[in-house]
């Protein structure tokens, strides 16, 4: 049974952890290492020309940085890693919700219509493109902004003639024009649902369908 036991463990990557451990063991060097070199070295020194005791303290408060920054360094590495699993969770309690994210692109589906924002620059009129894959112009409308600041937009599908379009990506921008008649574009936001969390090297990415994966930083609101 016993063999049985150990080829399973070296199936499993198990069976040298011992071994390995033991060899960093002897390939690192530890205070009691440090303070055996200290005591050869004094044994060892020339009685005409000993150790001054500037540069006997000025070793020992190398040790002590070094073995500081070593310390450190693991502290550092284990709330890095806390702060990943963090992460992670946050990320997993935004599957399902709706996420407003920058997007030009639009995830119409069978039924229903798509949602987003534009932050008008001053009151005046936002107006609003539809483009189908090949770019060409579907629809377009245009939503009244009061003052500076948020504006939302509504699109129920459907193209100019009020026929309601095939679900698929469709392409959205939008230009903003000023009381004194002065236009410029300003940038879309779009609602999408989280369907998934990947975690990347740096940092949290949300799978979003029709409009890809964006970084968790990107979010400026959750519904």
């Amino acid at each position: 049974m016993s063999s049985i036991a150990s080829d399973i463990y070296s199936s499993l990557g198990l069976a040298g952890n011992g071994a390995t451990s033991a060899k960093k063991k002897e390939e690192s060097l530890g205070q009691a290492d440090f303070l055996r070199l200290m005591t050869e070295q004094l044994q060892h020194q020339d009685p005409l020309k000993p150790m001054e005791n500037s540069a006997f303290l000025g070793q020992l408060a190398q040790f002590s940085t070094v073995q500081g920054i070593q310390d450190l360094n693991t502290q550092v590495g284990n709330f890095s890693s806390a702060l990943g699993n963090d992460q992670v969770l946050r990320g997993a309690a935004l599957v399902g919700h709706q996420v407003l994210v920058p997007s030009s692109k639009l995830a119409l589906g069978a039924d229903g219509g798509v949602s987003g924002a534009v932050a008008a620059p001053s009151a005046g009129n936002v107006t609003f493109t539809i483009t189908d894959a090949n770019g060409s112009k579907v629809h377009e409308f245009t939503v009244a902004a009061a003052k500076a600041g948020e504006v939302a937009f509504n699109w129920d599908g459907s193209d100019a003639l009020g026929n309601r379009l095939p679900a698929g990506s469709y392409g959205v921008s939008a230009s903003h024009t000023a009381g004194d008649g002065t236009a410029s574009k300003v940038d879309t936001y779009v609602r999408g649902t989280v369907d998934s969390v990947t975690v990347g090297s740096d940092g949290l990415y949300l799978d979003l369908p029709g409009l890809g994966t964006v970084p968790l930083d990107y979010v400026l609101r959750v519904s």
